[in-house]
């Protein structure tokens, strides 16, 4: 069965193809991939290798964490499943009072 790692520390100019190079060194790696950014489209400095094995995750946490890379220390680990996060509702607060302000622009009373 399959085990997702966790990798953290990854300089910003890793790319998936060296994770995978990397981690291919303690086995079958099913994935790798790396984090972006949305806005800036740059890494965010971690990501997540798929080890087809417990045993190669195991031995891929033991070879590659607390190791440099490029001057940073990776963290790798077991990942953890994803937890439920709460929607943000882009129309709902932060807009409080809006004639709170001054002057209110929309008339003709200054």
């Amino acid at each position: 069965m399959a085990k997702k790692l966790y990798v953290g520390g990854l300089p910003y100019s890793a790319s998936e193809d060296t994770l995978k190079e990397m981690f291919a060194k303690a086995g079958t790696v099913e994935s790798a991939t790396i984090i972006m950014d949305k806005m800036s489209g740059r890494s965010k400095g971690f990501g997540f290798v798929e080890m087809s094995s417990e045993e190669e995750a195991t031995k891929a946490i033991e070879m590659w964490n607390g190791k440099d890379m490029e001057g940073r220390n990776l963290t790798v680990a077991e990942a953890r499943p994803m937890e439920e996060r709460p929607r943000r509702d882009f129309n709902r607060g932060g807009g409080g009072d809006r004639r709170s302000g001054g002057f209110d622009r929309g008339r003709d009373n200054w």
